[in-house]
C-alpha cells in the first residue's frame, strides 16, 4: 500500500500509474532483444553464411576491441558452453549483465516507479572505472603476452 501523498510522489517524479504508452518503449526493445537472442541462439556465429555483421574496428584495423566476442559469447551460453562463452570474451557476462540492468531500470521508469538505489548511488567515478577498466582490457588482448584474451 502506497501511504505517500500524491503530490510527493509527483515531486520525485514517480507518477501513481504507468502510462501505458511509456511502456512500449522497453516492452519493444525487450522483445527485440530476446528476438535477437533466439536468432544467436539458432545461427552460430562463428559459422559462415549468418546475418551478424563483423566488428568494424576489427575489420579496419585487425584489432581486438572490447566488445569483441560477444556475439560468439552469448551464442556458445545460450548453448549452455559456459567455458567457451569465456573463451571468446571474459568480459562478457558483465556484458549481458549491463544490458538487462539497463533494461530493468529503463522499464521501471516507464512504470512510474523511483530508480533503484543502486542506481543512484552510481558516481562518476564509477563510470570512469568502467571505462578504464575496458580501456586496459581492449589493449591487453592485442599484446602477444596476453593472447589468451582475445577471442
Amino acid at each position: 500500500m502506497d501511504l505517500a501523498p500524491a503530490r510527493d510522489r509527483e515531486a520525485v517524479g514517480i507518477t501513481a500509474r504507468p502510462q501505458w504508452s511509456l511502456l512500449a518503449g522497453p516492452v519493444a526493445c525487450g522483445c527485440v532483444l530476446a528476438g535477437a537472442a533466439v536468432y544467436i541462439a539458432m545461427h552460430d556465429p562463428t559459422a559462415g553464411g549468418t546475418f551478424l555483421p563483423a566488428c568494424p574496428l576489427h575489420e579496419l584495423t585487425g584489432l581486438w576491441c572490447p566488445g569483441c566476442g560477444l556475439t560468439r559469447a552469448t551464442n556458445a551460453i545460450l548453448r549452455g558452453h559456459v567455458g567457451a562463452a569465456f573463451g571468446y570474451n571474459i568480459l562478457f557476462p558483465f556484458f549481458l549483465g549491463a544490458i538487462v540492468l539497463g533494461w530493468l531500470a529503463w522499464l521501471r521508469s516507464a512504470m512510474g516507479r523511483a530508480p533503484s538505489r543502486w542506481i543512484t548511488r552510481l558516481t562518476p567515478l564509477s563510470g570512469g572505472v568502467v571505462f578504464a577498466v575496458l580501456l586496459v582490457f581492449g589493449v591487453l588482448r592485442n599484446l602477444t603476452p596476453f593472447a589468451a584474451l582475445a577471442p
